[in-house]
């Protein structure tokens, strides 16, 4: 990858751009923290050729809303497990719409 090819990517939230230690460094946070959230399966930062873990942008805010919810009180376990469900339900509401608007497009219009 040139340079080029890596600064047309900054834009991409999926992009590894960040060092485990920049990443805690933004979220306020430790490296253990981060460590954490990978052990529980609920980002898995990517490896830099020399094996060091990197963060993108969608992964630091996972990363974020859990310490919102550790920084409340609730288990780190459990935190995971609600940003899940949370996930699951936007995808299941987003799919839902979509169902809505082909059933709405495909229904005929009603004479008044």
């Amino acid at each position: 990858m040139t340079a080029d090819d890596s600064y047309g990517r900054l834009d991409d939230d999926d992009y590894p751009a960040y060092t485990m230690g920049r990443a805690a460094e933004m979220l306020g946070t430790t490296p253990n923290f981060l460590r954490a959230l990978g052990d529980a399966r609920l980002i898995t930062p990517l490896r830099s050729e020399g094996g060091h873990r990197r963060y993108s942008r969608y992964q630091l805010r996972i990363a974020a809303r859990a310490r919102e919810l550790v920084d409340q009180g609730t288990p780190i376990e459990a935190a995971c497990r609600i940003i899940v469900l949370e996930d699951q339900l936007e995808e299941a509401q987003r799919i839902n719409a979509e169902y809505r608007r082909g059933a709405e497009a495909a229904t005929p219009p009603t004479a008044a």
